[in-house]
C-alpha cells in the first residue's frame, strides 16, 4: 500500500522516483519503507520514566495515582491513572452453541447491561483459578473444558486494567455463591441472537463485544 505525500524533500533524498505513471503533482506515492526511513531521525524510545508517585485515593477495589514522569525529550509531566487488580472474563458456551450471559445493573451509568461473567483477580491468584471461581460464584455453573483466549487492556489511557479471556465449555448447573451486594439475572441466549443484540446495540459493553467477536472467529474460522 502506498501513501500520497505532499513534500518534495524526500524526493531529493532519493526515497522515491519522480517517474511514477499517473502520479499527481506536487503529490507523489511513497512506499512504507521510505516512510520508515524518513522517520529515522524521529524519537525512537517513547518510554516515560517515573520520577515520583503519589496515591491520591485508595478504595476497596481501585486506587488512583498521580505520578511525575520524565518524557522522551527530557521534559517532565504528570500522569494520573487508576490501578486495577486485573480481571478474568469467561465466555461460557453450551453444547448446542448457546451462550450464557448476565444482566447486571451498573451504577456509574445507571442502567442494566448484558455481559459475559467476569470478576477481579485476587492477589496472587492464578488467572484460570479465578475464572473457574468466578463462573461458579456468579452463575452457579461449572465447566469441564477451559481454553485461554487472549488478554485485553481496555482503558490504556487511564488505567493498568488487564482482562484475561477464557472459553468455557461442558457447562453443568449448580449453586451460585454471589456476594451479598451482587444481583444478577442469568440468561441462556442462542449465539445468533446474541450477535443480533450486538448489532442492534443491546449489547454494548466492551468485554462482551470483544468476547462475542472472538467467539465468532473461533466458531467460523477456527481461531
Amino acid at each position: 500500500m502506498h501513501q500520497v505525500m505532499q513534500t518534495e524533500g524526500l524526493r531529493d533524498e532519493g526515497f522515491v522516483s519522480s517517474g511514477l505513471p499517473g502520479s499527481p503533482e506536487p503529490g507523489f506515492f511513497l512506499s512504507a519503507f521510505a516512510i520508515m526511513t524518513a522517520m529515522k531521525n524521529e524519537i525512537q524510545n517513547l518510554a516515560e520514566t517515573e520520577l515520583a508517585s503519589e496515591t491520591v485515593f485508595k478504595g476497596r477495589l481501585l486506587h488512583v495515582k498521580s505520578d511525575r514522569v520524565r518524557l522522551p525529550d527530557g521534559t517532565e509531566s504528570t500522569r494520573e491513572y487508576i490501578v486495577h487488580p486485573g480481571a478474568v472474563v469467561i465466555i461460557p458456551v453450551f453444547d448446542n452453541g448457546d451462550v450464557l450471559l448476565e444482566r447486571q445493573h451498573r451504577y456509574p451509568l445507571h442502567r442494566d447491561f448484558f455481559e459475559f461473567p467476569a470478576g477481579k483477580i485476587d492477589p496472587g491468584e492464578d488467572d484460570l483459578v479465578c475464572a473457574r471461581r468466578e463462573l461458579e460464584e456468579e452463575t452457579g455453573y461449572t465447566a469441564r473444558d477451559w481454553r485461554p483466549l487472549f488478554t485485553l487492556y481496555p482503558c490504556i489511557g487511564y488505567s493498568d486494567e488487564r482482562l484475561a479471556f477464557y472459553l468455557a465449555r461442558g457447562l453443568e448447573p449448580g449453586n451460585h455463591g454471589r456476594d451479598d451486594d451482587e444481583f444478577l439475572e442469568i440468561l441462556r441466549v442462542p449465539f445468533g441472537e446474541a450477535m443480533d443484540w450486538l448489532r442492534s446495540g443491546r449489547i454494548c459493553e466492551t468485554k462482551t463485544v470483544s468476547g462475542l467477536f472472538w467467539l465468532e472467529k473461533t466458531l467460523q474460522q477456527g481461531w
